[in-house]
């Protein structure tokens, strides 16, 4: 384990949630890799199949979250020329899913100020996401927030200061999230690279361990 992620580790010592209103109980682990044959019956390209089932998912598992997909390969990407392209095939996803409801409130796990946003609106991109900068001691982190409602966006500054288990944002539908199914996009970087309300959050093979040294899982930090 890198410093980073223990350092990360360090930083709570029981469930930590980012979105509002959940316990640790109301969580079931899914799996959406390209291993999972269920998948191989979805039509991935519909977000309202993919609702569906998401939504049988939760009922079989009497849950009332989702979560899941760090370091996952999957196939869901290849609908989108953002990601399937003659340059670059990226379909390894270095962020945590949380499949909750749209309207979902989004909270900060921790104390942090907005750092930048921006509503990516690519079919298949983010839609509106939020960048939050961490402060301790002698380190800074950054956490985004992707799949949002552009909502809230509005009135939003650069610099504001966020308490831990402050509400940020509200989970978007899929006319404004890239055309998901509602879902939290939760990740964490030690550097920016100089990015501002955006960051890869799916990539390519040859950059995987690249990307996973800055971008650890971040159930290091909510432990669900």
């Amino acid at each position: 384990m890198s410093n980073f992620s223990e350092f990360l580790s360090s930083l709570t010592t029981e469930f930590t949630p980012v979105i509002g209103g959940y316990e640790k109980e109301d969580f079931a682990a899914i799996d959406l890799s390209e291993e999972n044959p269920e998948l191989l019956k979805l039509e991935v390209a519909s977000s309202e199949a993919f609702s569906v089932f998401i939504n049988e998912y939760l009922k079989n598992h009497q849950a009332r979250a989702a979560y899941g997909g760090y370091d996952e390969v999957r196939n869901l990407y290849k609908r989108s020329g953002l990601f399937n392209n003659p340059e670059q095939n990226r379909n390894i996803h270095i962020g945590l899913d949380i499949w909750v409801p749209p309207g979902t409130a989004i909270i900060s796990p921790l104390r942090a100020e907005v750092h930048s946003f921006r509503d990516n609106d690519n079919f298949g991109d983010y839609g509106p996401t939020i960048i939050l900068k961490h402060t301790f001691g002698d380190r800074d982190f950054f956490t985004l927030y992707g799949h949002l409602s552009r909502k809230s966006l509005e009135n939003l500054e650069v610099g504001k200061k966020v308490k831990a288990g402050e509400k940020i944002a509200e989970l978007g539908d899929f006319d404004e999230n890239g055309d998901y199914a509602p879902h939290l996009h939760f990740q964490i970087m030690e550097d920016l690279k100089g990015n501002k309300g955006d960051f890869p959050g799916v990539v390519k093979r040859e950059d995987r361990e690249l990307y996973l040294e800055n971008c650890p899982d971040p159930n290091l930090l909510l432990k669900i």
